[in-house]
């Protein structure tokens, strides 16, 4: 017999709006990640101008400013990690209020009463979803650590052309990979306020789960920041 770990007590929309909120998620980022179309987003044209940084370090003699930029990436990371710890303590201390949180919630419009156990479930998913964004940001610093090293690595632009453009686009890589961890984990922040939707009702998921991809699809391809980068591309 397996133990009751308290899924029966969701309804068949609590389990249809989970479901659209990870496809949402999931689809989002491979098609911003893998399909071609993600190569047109305000993402991908940032990864081109990582390749064409890597162009200046090739010809550039002193490459203080060089790190000087990676430190600033490092810096953000590390700023975003500490903040999905605050926010995973935060998350966990939802447990301990939950008889005033379960009222609160119950008296929003469109709230739908829920069970101690199924408030305690969904704030696991919400301290899961914090999890997630920590290891991210987390290794996306460790990354960019690397990318310093890599920088320090590219020889003098006096030495071997071949071996300074090398050294120059295995810098790059580094960078967009790690720029890509980076991007996971302020994708998990955002979907973690979508996510909160839940915690009224199964129709507010719905709802907020629209409106943050809305928002994310907005800000990858009809931003004024995707703008500014197209109308001073490189033809």
């Amino acid at each position: 017999m397996h133990p009751d770990l308290g899924f029966s007590s969701f309804s068949l929309l609590d389990l249809a709006a989970l479901l659209c909120f990870l496809s949402a998620w999931w689809g989002y980022s491979y098609a911003v990640e893998h399909l071609s179309g993600g190569k047109r987003s305000l993402n991908g044209m940032m990864n081109r101008y990582r390749h064409a940084w890597a162009d200046q370090q090739i010809v550039r003699e002193n490459r203080v400013v060089d790190t000087t930029i990676n430190a600033s990436l490092q810096n953000g990371t590390a700023f975003f990690a500490s903040t999905a710890l605050i926010a995973l303590g935060s998350a966990l201390t939802l447990s301990r209020s939950a008889d005033d949180a379960l009222t609160l919630f119950s008296t929003l419009p469109f709230g739908a009463p829920m069970t101690r156990t199924v408030w305690e479930i969904k704030v696991a998913g919400l301290a899961l979803i914090f999890v997630y964004a920590f290891f991210k940001f987390a290794w996306a610093y460790r990354l960019f650590n690397y990318g310093a090293i890599l920088i320090g690595a590219v020889p003098p632009r006096e030495g071997d052309p071949v071996r300074i453009e090398r050294a120059a686009r295995r810098a790059a890589a580094m960078n967009v990979v790690a720029g890509g961890h980076f991007n996971r984990g302020q994708r998990a922040f955002f979907f973690a306020l979508a996510y909160l939707g839940w915690f009224v009702s199964a129709t507010v998921l719905f709802a907020t789960t629209a409106m943050v991809l809305t928002v994310m699809w907005q800000r990858q391809f009809a931003s004024d920041a995707r703008r500014a980068l197209q109308d001073y591309d490189d033809p």
